[in-house]
């Protein structure tokens, strides 16, 4: 039994020997493996340092089409979509006009009754001029009669003689008034004749402004493009505070802008830009131009503007950041941009050639000094370093380095590297 015994715990002892022989290679593999994945090579080469701007697409030119002024109150009853396209002279927008319409029917009204009191005037007009008529015949009539009997004067007592010539003066009186009031309700009657006339002039023009805006109504596209809808700031409440696009069965105000049509054969990437990189950025400099919806190509650009004074963003915490107004010409524009796409802006804002190079993660301060872990037979060895230039996701260093030294790309024992932006 003893010696049963004996070779059991030999047996055990080997089987615990080489079961932490295993668990140490293991390890051993394990640390390898985490080593030659936490370490990059130092290389030497050329160091570009950008500046990555966030964007998006504009145009540089764009149509815009309102809804008609001086229609009054407007809804919308048919509207195209953002992303069609369209051709010079199809209808875009279609508007049921409720003002409109009203106003329509007034003038109608109005109309009717200014031509009816032009017709009622027209008549009596004629009935007084033919009362004055008769009357300035009747007086020629008279005029005629006295002349006749002044004939008899020798026939006649010498005071019947006097007697005929008073009565042809007085006739010939008559008549000279009688025409001139017939002059006078002709004059009369044609100023108020020009006076009706005008009233209906004016009427029948109203009418027909308001016929050319109905007729405008159905909003016709001024050129060739792309519809780009636009927002309906008007419709924003404190249930729904974003804006959204104009849709059939909005109201909207006379001139209000309801859609664009860019001219995308020429656009900008506009952006903001970080106080701290304004001294970098300069106009004339070529941008890299990467869109998210568009992944099979990259676009040319040039910075060709940089506003001058910075905006506070109050809503980005305290101290709040200024930032400037950016403008990007996309250079190599395709009819595959849209306004709105998003757009990533690489612009190179420095190069230096023949250097050493590390990731801007493997740089650290340690003791008053920069240093960078370099891998030993032993482990990693902390070697100071003086930083040339740090970019975004690199750094230009120098030191007791040569390319082909393997670097920790973080701080040995410190866990995982921090995610870079």
């Amino acid at each position: 039994m003893t010696g049963r015994f004996r070779l059991a715990r030999v047996a055990m002892a080997a089987v615990a020997v080489l079961a932490a022989i295993a668990v140490g290679w293991q390890v051993l593999f394990s640390n390898e493996a985490s080593d030659s994945a936490d370490v990059v090579e130092l290389i030497r080469g050329t160091f570009t340092d950008v500046v990555e701007i966030r964007g998006q697409i504009e145009p540089v030119r764009s149509t815009y089409v309102t809804a008609p002024f001086n229609a009054g109150e407007l809804q919308v009853v048919n509207i195209v979509r953002s992303g069609d396209v369209v051709e010079a002279g199809d209808v875009v927008v279609e508007f049921d006009a409720v003002t409109l319409r009203r106003t329509m029917q007034e003038k109608q009204g109005e109309l009717r009754s200014a031509r009816a009191e032009l017709e009622q005037h027209d008549a009596q007009s004629r009935i007084g001029l033919e009362e004055r008529r008769a009357a300035v015949a009747k007086a020629e009539f008279d005029v005629e009669r006295a002349y006749l009997a002044l004939g008899e004067i020798g026939l006649v007592s010498e005071i019947e003689a006097e007697r005929n010539r008073l009565a042809l003066a007085d006739a010939r009186q008559r008549l000279e008034e009688a025409r001139a009031a017939l002059a006078s309700a002709g004059a009369n009657a044609a100023s108020e004749r020009r006076v009706r006339e005008s009233a209906v002039e004016k009427v029948l023009a109203e009418l027909e402004l308001a016929e050319r805006q109905a007729a405008s109504l159905k909003v016709r596209a001024p050129i060739a493009g792309i519809v780009n809808i636009l927002s309906n700031y008007r419709a924003t409440n404190p249930v729904n505070p974003t804006p959204q696009e104009f849709r059939a069965g909005d109201r909207v105000w006379p001139g209000a802008p309801i859609l664009d049509l860019p001219d995308l054969s020429s656009a900008y990437v506009t952006a903001r830009l970080d106080e701290a990189d304004r001294g970098r950025l300069t106009e004339g400099q070529p941008v890299h131009i990467r869109l998210d919806a568009v992944a099979d190509r990259d676009y040319r650009g040039r910075v060709v503007d940089i506003s001058l004074l910075a905006r506070v963003d109050f809503t980005s915490g305290w101290p709040p950041p200024k930032q400037f107004d950016l403008a990007i010409l996309v250079e190599d524009a395709d009819d595959r941009l849209r306004p709105g796409m998003s757009a990533n802006a690489r612009v190179e804002v420095g190069r230096i050639d023949d250097v050493l190079i590390v990731p801007a993660t493997s740089v650290f301060y340690e003791d008053g000094r920069t240093v960078v872990y370099r891998r030993g037979r032993r482990g990693f060895d902390a070697v100071p370093v003086d930083v040339v230039r740090r970019g975004r996701d690199d750094a230009v260093v120098e030191g007791a380095l040569q390319p082909g030294d393997l670097i920790a790309r973080l701080q040995p024992g410190a866990g995982p590297a921090p995610e870079v932006d």
